[in-house]
C-alpha cells in the first residue's frame, strides 16, 4: 500500500465527519449507534437526511451540502481513499450537514432506521450488467432502501450507462412506478435554445458534475438522468427483457463479456 493511501486513511480515522464502518465491523445481530440517532447524535438537528450511495470523491455530497444548508448529506462508499477528498474539503469548510460512512453499500440497511432517510443519489453507480442483484436500482436493493427511506421517498439516477438507465426504466414499468423526471440527454439544449432555459425537473441534476462525469462528456457520452419515487407498500418484480450492453465497462475500458444483451 503506498505512503499516500496510508496517510488518507489516517486522516480519515481523524476526521470527525467519517463514520468508519467495514464489513468486518458490522454484524447483523450488532446494533449500529447512530441507526435512528443520525440527526441527534450526528447532525444535532432535524433537518432532512440526503444518502449518496458509492459517492466516490464526495462531489455530489459536498456540492448538495453547500447548495442546500438545511439539509443532511451522507456519502457512502467503501473506497476510503476517494472518499478522503470530500471528507476534507468539508473538513477544512466547517461544513455541519456533511457526513461521510465508508462501509459497503449491501448492508445499508443495517446504519438507518425506518423513515430516517428522506432521498438517495445514485451517481455513476456500476451497471454491473452481469447481475441484477448487485445493481443499485434493482428490486434487491430497493427493498433494503425501503427499511429506512421515507415513503414516497426520492431516488436519483444520474449515469453514463445506458444498459442501467433502460434496466432502471423497465423495472419502473413493471412495478408500475412513474418516474418524476427522465432524460437520455441530460445537457442536451432545449428545442430552438441553446441552453435549457424551461425548468423540467433536472435542474438540480445538472448543477454539479462530478470529475468522471467530465471525462464521459468529452468522450462524447450522453449523461442520463431518472428520479422516481418508492413507495412502501406493494410487491417488487423484477423486468423480464432484454437490454443492449453497454459498449465499456469503465473509463477507456471495453467490456469482458462478448455478449449483446442481458437482464
Amino acid at each position: 500500500m503506498s505512503k499516500g493511501k496510508l496517510a488518507k486513511f489516517a486522516d480519515m480515522v481523524a476526521n470527525p465527519l467519517v463514520i468508519e464502518a467495514p464489513y468486518n465491523t458490522i454484524q447483523e445481530e450488532t446494533s449500529f449507534e447512530l441507526k435512528g440517532h443520525w440527526h441527534e447524535l450526528f447532525f444535532k438537528n432535524s433537518n432532512p437526511i440526503v444518502l449518496e450511495l458509492g459517492c466516490g470523491r464526495g462531489e455530489y455530497t459536498v456540492g448538495l451540502a453547500r447548495k442546500y444548508a438545511d439539509t443532511n448529506f451522507i456519502g457512502v462508499d467503501i473506497k476510503g481513499a476517494r472518499m478522503w477528498t470530500g471528507a476534507q474539503e468539508a473538513q477544512k469548510e466547517g461544513m455541519q450537514n456533511v457526513g461521510f460512512l465508508r462501509t459497503h453499500i449491501e448492508f445499508i440497511d443495517r446504519f438507518f432506521a425506518l423513515d430516517e432517510v428522506s432521498e438517495i443519489w445514485l451517481t455513476f453507480s456500476d451497471p454491473q450488467m452481469k447481475k441484477a442483484t448487485k445493481r443499485l436500482t434493482s428490486t434487491y436493493f430497493l427493498e433494503r432502501y425501503r427499511r429506512f427511506l421515507t415513503d414516497g421517498g426520492l431516488i436519483h439516477l444520474k449515469t453514463d450507462s445506458s444498459f442501467l438507465f433502460t434496466y432502471t426504466e423497465e423495472m419502473l414499468k413493471a412495478n408500475h412506478l412513474v418516474p418524476e423526471c427522465s432524460t437520455r440527454d441530460l445537457y442536451k439544449p432545449l428545442p430552438n435554445s441553446p441552453q435549457r432555459e424551461e425548468p423540467d425537473g433536472s435542474e438540480e441534476a445538472r448543477s454539479i458534475q462530478t470529475y468522471y462525469e467530465q471525462m464521459w462528456r468529452d468522450r462524447g457520452i450522453a449523461i442520463k438522468y431518472l428520479r422516481f419515487r418508492l413507495p412502501h407498500e406493494g410487491q417488487l418484480i423484477e423486468p423480464d427483457v432484454e437490454i443492449p450492453l453497454d459498449e465499456y465497462r469503465s473509463y477507456n475500458r471495453s467490456k469482458r463479456s462478448g455478449s449483446e444483451t442481458g437482464r
